[in-house]
This record gives structure tokens, C-alpha cells and sequence, in this order.
């Protein structure tokens, strides 16, 4: 704080000798000023839940494989379907057929197919049960790839950390302004600085069999970052 407003002190004299800061500055600079950058938060709880369940199977045949595959797909489909999921929230995201190769030599022993389906929840609560249930209908072939939530309309939350953004610079301007022995002048710029980082998704490793899922959304913090600037009065 202290040595922030050191040069801030050293332009208010020379802008006071002046008469004006904007007399002070050089032709064709800007005046003097304060810049404060601020981030506001606010905490949200999640209310969508987007979980990706995986369908892997073998057999000496590609066809036979795929045919396993397609079945235990569909009865995951079928859970989520039954469940109240609607077909908009449900898509096939990632589908592969590869061969499997004995290690040292190479040869093609058969072939494994992926199938993954990509749920959206909006009941956040029932992912565990969905979970359960997809694991009982495909068995053994079942496979939790992540579980990430989310919050579907963020407008409101970023607005109120937006507030809190600026309540939080203007507040830190009038502390350099008053460290520095100069007046706060009108705000000559707000802008919001773009950034942050993708949501982590849970990795879901439990055993399926033994017990239900437990699922907990908890809550997720967003930021808003503005930068503010003042005139030098």
C-alpha cells in the first residue's frame, strides 16, 4: 500500500505546483490518475449436473463386441430415459472401436469398444441414484468417466460479484487517494478484466456395487475482476 502511493503522492505535488493536473501533464498525455483493480465474489450452490458414463466391452470379435456394447448402452439410455432425462440432455459423446494386441508380439487378440453417454441433470440431487442405476443395468461394462456441476444461469451471481467488484475497487481508490494527500476526482474508466480458470470436474471412483453413489454438489465461487480509474482532483 505504502509504496503504491509514493508516486501517486509525487504526481499530486507536481500537479498542485501546476495549478491544475491537467495544466501539469505534458501536451499530448493523460492527466495524473489512480487505477485500483478490485475482485468480487459471490458463493452459488450448483443445480445441474453433467455426468459422463462410459460402456466398455471385449470379445474376440469387433461385430460381437460392438453388438455387447450397443446393448448395455442402451439399458444406460433406458435408466436415464426412465428417470425423466430428457432426450435433449442426453447424447452420445465419444464412440470407439479398437483392436487389443498381445504385448510382445503384436498380434490382434480382439477388440474393445467405448461408448460413452453424456447426461445433463437439472435434478442435481438424483445423480447418485441415476449412477446406481446405470451401474445395475450395465454391470461390469460400467464406467463413471466425471461427474462436473454447474450453475445454468450464472447472470444473476455474476451480477452481484460484478456490484461487489466495484464497491470493493472504489474503496481501495479512496485509500490510495488518501495515502497519497491528493483528492479523489471523478472515475474516468471502469472496465471488467476477462479471465479465470475452467470448472474441475469430481472423478468419480467408487464401488458401484456395494453401496449408492454418494453425491455432493457442495458450492462454487465466482469472481468478477474490474479495473477503475480515477481523475487526480
Amino acid at each position: 500500500m505504502h509504496r503504491a502511493a509514493l508516486p501517486l503522492l509525487a504526481l499530486a505535488t507536481l500537479a498542485l505546483a501546476g495549478c491544475s493536473s491537467a495544466a501539469a501533464a505534458p501536451a499530448g498525455t493523460a492527466p495524473p490518475a489512480i487505477t485500483a483493480r478490485a475482485t468480487g465474489s459471490v458463493v452459488a450452490t450448483p443445480d445441474t449436473a453433467t455426468v459422463v458414463l462410459g460402456v466398455q466391452t471385449r470379445d474376440e470379435s469387433a461385430t460381437a463386441a460392438l453388438s455387447a456394447n450397443s446393448e448395455r448402452a442402451d439399458a444406460v439410455i433406458g435408466v436415464l430415459q426412465g428417470a425423466g432425462v430428457a432426450p435433449a440432455d442426453i447424447r452420445t459423446s465419444n464412440l470407439d472401436v479398437s483392436p487389443t494386441t498381445e504385448p510382445q508380439s503384436g498380434r490382434i487378440t480382439g477388440y474393445e469398444v467405448n461408448n460413452q453417454v453424456t447426461a445433463t441433470l437439472h435434478d442435481v440431487g438424483a445423480a447418485g441414484t441415476l449412477i446406481d442405476q446405470a451401474a445395475a443395468a450395465a454391470g461390469d461394462a460400467i464406467r463413471v468417466e466425471s461427474i462436473r456441476f454447474s450453475i445454468a444461469d450464472e447472470s444473476a451471481a455474476l451480477s452481484e460479484a460484478r456490484a461487489d467488484a466495484v464497491r470493493r475497487a472504489l474503496d481501495q481508490a479512496r485509500q490510495l487517494a488518501d495515502a497519497a494527500g491528493v483528492d479523489l476526482g471523478a472515475v474516468r474508466s471502469i472496465e471488467e478484466v476477462i479471465g479465470g480458470q475452467p470448472p474441475v470436474p469430481y472423478r468419480a471412483e467408487a464401488d458401484l456395487a456395494q453401496r449408492a453413489v454418494p453425491v455432493q454438489p457442495g458450492s462454487q465461487e465466482l469472481t468478477v475482476t474490474v479495473q477503475v480509474v480515477h481523475d487526480i482532483a
